[in-house]
């Protein structure tokens, strides 16, 4: 039992929230809108492995680096982690597209 992806995905976290804090994008924005996005998005992507888990098509491989915790059939510990971190690192850089977007036009209006 190895907690390696979990500790990596946990990092990768702490990272996107420290790039969230230093630019003001998602969370330190307006922390409520993000955490109802957060948690819609990771709610809707989770219901979308049910889907899979249920038709077959998602299964859990083993690895020596995952933590072997399995929260239901076919879905370990990580995966939900996985789903915040997705879920974080979209909206991270599409607030960040969105704001270089719009910087840009601003300088180019007359």
């Amino acid at each position: 039992m190895s907690f390696v992806y979990l500790a990596c995905l946990l990092i990768g976290i702490a990272c996107m929230l420290l790039i969230d804090r230093r630019f003001r994008l998602f969370f330190w924005r307006d922390a409520a809108a993000a955490a109802l996005v957060t948690l819609a998005g990771t709610g809707f992507l989770l219901l979308w492995d049910a889907a899979g888990i249920a038709a077959g098509i998602f299964l859990r491989g083993g690895s020596e680096i995952a933590s072997g915790i399995v929260l239901a059939p076919e879905l370990p510990l990580e995966e939900p982690v996985f789903l915040v971190f997705l879920v974080l690192c979209t909206m991270v850089l599409y607030t960040g597209a969105a704001r270089l977007i719009a910087r840009r036009a601003e300088r180019r209006a007359p």
